[in-house]
């Protein structure tokens, strides 16, 4: 925990004290929003923080060394702020969080407790509770590549560097109805063959989702007509008449990045990695030893 400035240490001595707690949070996405366990707003370091969310928190504790700390906070769904629909689409995860002890009666009398993400968000009742982990979690996470056939690159990004703003790779269309949570039927993507979109990424451009992306986990025809599977979620629901744009999808094999991107220069694979049956295979009489690729 951080020292306290010289005034709030004086004012913590005494027998009564106005002290609350505040938090502040940021997403991902940079929308910066302040919250506070107090009856009134309070303003300091530039931020309001808002008692409407009837947030609260759990005992805190800090280890010395690299455990992992973790501290629970709890609001209510009901908040003009938070509402489940972005606590279901993701918003608020990996968010950063800044707790803050506060002298109410004088809100520039405050010190920085610490600094944490939100981890696992749990709802129910209309409310949610949030786990905070310290910044330690992250020397508890795998880092580095893995050796793996398939590309670990993201279709599109810097180790990818394909443009899917060339002709043929996006597209635009508009929901027509939809056939479950998750199955949409599309027009406007009739000159795509099947699977063309698999694996891509959808984003939405009109109704209640406008600005959210989905992933597609497969694109097909049928008698229904042009049908997108997006990946299982719990955010807003899609309306017919719903726009969107959506770009090639890519299930990061060397064969699909070769013909489908032209790009298997750029491919962030090992297509030719033996797989265990190699690994563990032995010499025999009459076998080939040539030095050719295990996997073509």
């Amino acid at each position: 925990m951080s020292a306290y400035p010289q005034a709030l240490a004086e004012h913590l001595s005494r027998d009564v004290t106005t002290v609350c707690n505040c938090w502040r949070m940021t997403r991902v996405d940079g929308q910066v929003t302040g919250y506070t366990d107090h009856d009134r707003t309070l303003r300091f370091d530039g931020t309001s923080f808002e008692p409407e969310s009837g947030f609260s928190a759990s005992e805190a504790r800090k280890t010395i060394g690299l455990a992992v700390d973790t501290v629970d906070i709890e609001g209510a769904l009901s908040s003009a702020l938070i509402s489940d629909d972005d606590v279901a689409a993701g918003l608020y995860d990996r968010a950063k969080v800044e707790t803050f002890l506060v002298d109410w009666r004088e809100p520039g009398n405050f010190a920085w407790l610490r600094t944490a993400t939100i981890g696992k968000i749990t709802r129910s009742d209309q409310r949610f509770v949030a786990e905070l982990e310290s910044m330690t979690h992250a020397l508890d996470q795998p880092n580095g590549r893995y050796v793996t056939r398939s590309c670990d690159a993201e279709l599109g990004d810097a180790r990818c560097k394909f443009l899917l703003t060339r002709p043929g790779y996006g597209g635009t269309g508009t929901v027509m109805t939809l056939d479950g949570a998750d199955t949409i039927v599309v027009s406007g993507l009739e000159a795509f063959e099947a699977g063309w979109f698999s694996h891509g990424v959808l984003t939405w451009t009109g109704g209640a989702r406008a600005g959210r992306t989905d992933r597609v986990d497969d694109h097909r025809c049928d008698m229904r007509g042009i049908v997108l599977m997006l990946r299982p979620g719990n955010g807003v629901a899609i309306g017919s008449g719903d726009s969107f744009s959506i770009k090639a999808g890519c299930d990061k094999t060397f064969a699909t990045c070769k013909a489908k991107f032209s790009n298997s220069l750029n491919f962030r694979g090992f297509p030719h990695l033996p797989g265990n049956d190699a690994a563990y295979g032995y010499v025999t009489e009459g076998g080939q030893f040539d030095g050719r690729p295990v996997v073509p």
